[in-house]
């Protein structure tokens, strides 16, 4: 009896912890905890780390001299009088502008980071989740630096709207998840929204792990289960509005990214 009675207790744990491990959200700071902190800098994602993130997530540029300079916007115009192109920029030009004074005057004087630090800074267990803005182009010195991290392919992924960055990206790093970027708006050259299937039968084909969509598509159970059938895991960006968070918990997204990573876990509980 006493057996029997472990046995079931044995059971009944295995079928929790299933429950459990198929509803858990990853939660992904959106270009660090971006809704506190400066985007894309280190205290963006220190501050992630310590909001109890899952996952940061960064944009990378290759900077003109070969360097990855970890920034969004294609050009200066947000930072500077006169705007000048990301790309254009040695990384030493683009660490000396000030990202963080706009943020507030505690972060005057923080700059553009590289990805080295970032890399680092990543604690165990959790992971970074690389957007390539950048034509292929940057994808060697994105693979040399993950290689030289020595991180695994459990604590980075890359994501990014190119699908050629992206392919190239994945036969460089086969190891590592690859995510394919997409928004929900019309093909200006079709007038045509994009379409669930079509976008599945060109990830799989391409060889890529996921799919990593706006917060704007048509989310329900179904939805995600078209997509997880077909072998893709899913992400949704950028979702800072618990009601659809909710919602999308409930359709079993594999992860959410957010400005806001500690107020959405709360929400989320």
């Amino acid at each position: 009896m006493r057996n029997l009675l472990s046995l079931r207790l044995m059971l009944a744990a295995s079928v929790l912890a299933g429950v459990s491990a198929v509803s858990a959200q990853e939660i992904i700071a959106h270009r660090g905890a971006s809704h506190d902190a400066p985007e894309n800098t280190l205290p963006a994602m220190e501050l992630a780390w310590e909001q109890g993130a899952d996952a940061i997530e960064l944009d990378i540029w290759l900077s003109s001299d070969g360097k990855l300079i970890v920034f969004h916007d294609a050009d200066t115009k947000r930072f500077e009088p006169v705007k000048r192109k990301i790309t254009d920029l040695t990384l030493d030009q683009a660490r000396a502008l000030d990202v963080g004074v706009w943020k507030g005057e505690k972060f005057k004087g923080v700059n553009v980071p590289d990805l080295g630090p970032i890399l680092a800074s990543v604690p165990k267990g959790k992971r970074a989740v690389l957007e390539l803005k950048d034509a292929p182009r940057v994808v060697p010195e994105i693979a040399r630096e993950v290689k030289a991290s020595g991180r695994t392919a459990a604590e980075v992924c890359v994501i990014s709207f190119n699908a050629d960055t992206l392919k190239a990206s994945k036969a460089a790093l086969p190891e590592l998840p690859h995510y394919f970027l997409k928004s929900y708006k019309k093909d200006p050259a079709t007038g045509k929204m994009p379409e669930i299937a079509t976008l599945i039968a060109d990830a799989k084909a391409a060889g890529f792990d996921g799919l990593n969509l706006s917060s704007d598509w048509p989310w329900d159970a179904a939805f995600v289960k078209t997509v997880k059938d077909a072998g893709l895991k899913i992400m949704v960006w950028t979702v800072d509005d618990d009601a659809l968070a909710r919602r999308l918990k409930e359709a079993g997204v594999d992860a959410i990214t957010t400005n806001r990573p500690a107020w959405l876990r709360e929400k989320l509980k």
